[in-house]
């Protein structure tokens, strides 16, 4: 059995160009080895009901419709990458039973315990859901300094457009968590990051976490949509909604 990790983290969003916007929120995400059976807080559940939760079924795959650990093995055996020894998983857990992750990212470890391929599994608020896999050309190991590049291939804010580049940088540490994606950069897109330190997932830190963050990804939703009217109301460019990718991963 293997305890999962609370992050207690913060988001930041910057955009650049000519309808600038920046937020930070603080948010809460466990990460958890996404094939071991989980022991810890009596308030978290893996795949059953409880005051916060997380259900393989969202993950790994449409949502609703995931196979968790098991599809990231499958894609990346189809790919002929590594297989790993270890997948974990970082995203927000269900709480009371709602669950919205714009991002979570499935961490793939070789037998060294050396992160090697990252998959970003992203969300729209439409219930649309793609996955960049973010690995080296090598298959070498990800450390803080290394930048892994994919193309965005799917729509996630009706204000920004669907071409363009991801660059994401992740420090993975025993205690601390750091991750930096910067959208078109150098054409004055969008820079977000998610740090926070790392802690046992207890009791004492969900009943917390209720206190000063309640109802979890529902709050999260709602700043999205907050977020979304003000840039309106700065007179942002509203896009519509395109057809989604046709797969559910790419590079």
């Amino acid at each position: 059995m293997t305890p999962p990790l609370h992050l207690r983290g913060h988001t930041w969003h910057g955009r650049k160009g000519a309808v600038a916007n920046s937020f930070r929120y603080s948010v809460d995400y466990v990460l958890l080895d996404a094939e071991a059976e989980v022991k810890g807080s009596r308030l978290f559940r893996r795949n059953g009901r409880g005051i916060t939760s997380l259900w393989d079924g969202d993950h790994g795959g449409a949502p609703g419709q995931g196979r968790g650990a098991a599809w990231v093995r499958d894609v990346l055996s189809a790919r002929r990458l590594p297989r790993p020894s270890r997948i974990r998983l970082l995203t927000q857990p269900r709480v009371l039973g709602f669950v919205f992750n714009p991002v979570s990212f499935w961490l793939c470890e070789d037998d060294r315990g050396t992160l090697y391929c990252v998959i970003a599994e992203v969300t729209n608020t439409f219930g649309d859901r793609h996955s960049y896999l973010c690995c080296r050309d090598d298959m070498g190991p990800i450390g803080p300094d290394t930048q892994v590049s994919v193309t965005k291939i799917m729509h996630v804010s009706p204000f920004q457009p669907v071409e363009g580049r991801y660059d994401f940088r992740f420090d993975i540490a025993p205690d601390r968590i750091g991750i930096r994606i910067d959208y078109d950069r150098d054409k004055g897109g969008v820079i977000a990051t998610l740090t926070g330190q790392l802690e046992p997932l207890s009791d004492r830190g969900i009943l917390s976490m209720l206190v000063r963050r309640p109802l979890g990804s529902v709050r999260v939703l709602a700043l999205i949509h907050w977020q979304a009217l003000k840039l309106w109301a700065k007179g942002a460019k509203y896009r519509t909604r395109p057809t989604p990718p046709e797969g559910d991963l790419s590079r």
